[in-house]
């Protein structure tokens, strides 16, 4: 019960000036900055290393900026150590990343994919149309009863991301989220944070987004997996990669799994989960779902000894 597995975080976990500590003490690293430049025709590395915060925040910026930098930092780890994962996954966005590192998806190909998968989720809901937000202390079962009961014909919330067994996000029409928001505190919720995005990310209001992404897929091939790859919408380990396409799209759309992952994970024996990328929040998540499998950072150049050594211990 001691195998390994990598994860890559998702949208939130941005800041600027991440990845600039792997960029300037790994050639690998900096490579990497230089080849995603030359895939945008602009230094979309000074927008990560430098900023301003606003524009790293827009969706479109913000998807490409953490795939970046977390494989920088992959690639890093994959240079210092013989050490291989038995499983992958990342949440949301991070499962493209997790795609990249499993060998089934061109880093090029990756880094476009998620710019337009911004621009298009962006696009799928005007401004106001739609909202998330964190409930904190209920399970979920009951946000889903909850979820069910603020749903009317034409607006509809749902769970988006189950974190933790208590930290579910709702997401769906500005409407039904109030709703179910205000139904969340009457049963106890012990908090109810309404979260800054600009996107219903994991609703039925990505459904034009989905259709858009579904025709930037068929535009690209995927190649054999060398790790399989934990999914959100499934939760089960794929290897075949002719089903990655269908379920980056029902993603959109569909519940990140997260809770269900890693608990897939501990039950193919998974002891050691190492998050490649910015800053530290599924670290903090893994930890609310299985407090046994012990847990390490690749978020700066100074983690990697540390990170190295762990991985570098064979089960």
């Amino acid at each position: 019960m001691n195998k390994l597995a990598f994860v890559f975080p998702g949208q939130g976990s941005q800041y600027v000036g991440m990845g600039k500590s792997f960029y300037d003490g790994f050639p690998v690293a900096r490579r990497t900055f230089e080849e995603a430049d030359d895939i945008f025709g602009y230094k979309i590395s000074r927008l990560i290393f430098e900023g301003p915060k606003e524009g790293l925040d827009l969706t479109e910026n913000t998807q490409p900026a953490i795939l970046i930098a977390s494989i920088a930092a992959f690639r890093v780890l994959k240079e210092k150590t013989a050490a291989r994962p038995s499983l992958l996954a990342g949440h949301s966005l991070g499962e493209f990343t997790a795609l990249v590192a499993s060998g089934a998806l061109a880093f090029s190909d990756a880094v476009r994919l998620v710019h337009m998968r911004g621009r298009f989720m962006q696009a799928s809901a005007p401004p106001g149309t739609g909202k998330m937000c964190a409930i904190l202390g209920l399970d979920i079962d009951t946000v889903s009863v909850i979820c069910e009961s603020a749903s009317m014909d034409a607006a509809v919330a749902v769970p988006a991301n189950i974190n933790s067994p208590e930290q579910i996000v709702i997401s769906g029409h500005a409407t039904a989220v109030d709703i179910a928001a205000g139904l969340a505190r009457e049963r106890g919720a012990r908090m109810v944070v309404p979260l800054q995005v600009s996107a219903p990310s994991h609703s039925p209001l990505m459904e034009g987004a989905a259709q858009r992404l579904d025709e930037e897929l068929r535009k690209i091939t995927l190649n054999n997996m060398d790790v399989p790859v934990v999914t959100n919408v499934e939760a089960e380990p794929v290897t075949d990669p002719s089903m990655i396409k269908g379920l980056l799209i029902r993603q959109l759309m569909s519940p990140v799994r997260w809770v269900d992952i890693i608990r897939r994970m501990r039950k193919e024996g998974v002891g050691r989960i190492v998050e490649i990328g910015p800053n530290r929040v599924l670290t903090g998540l893994v930890k609310r779902i299985e407090k046994e499998i012990a847990t390490f950072n690749l978020n700066e150049a100074s983690d990697i000894d540390r990170v190295v050594e762990a991985v570098g211990r064979q089960s």
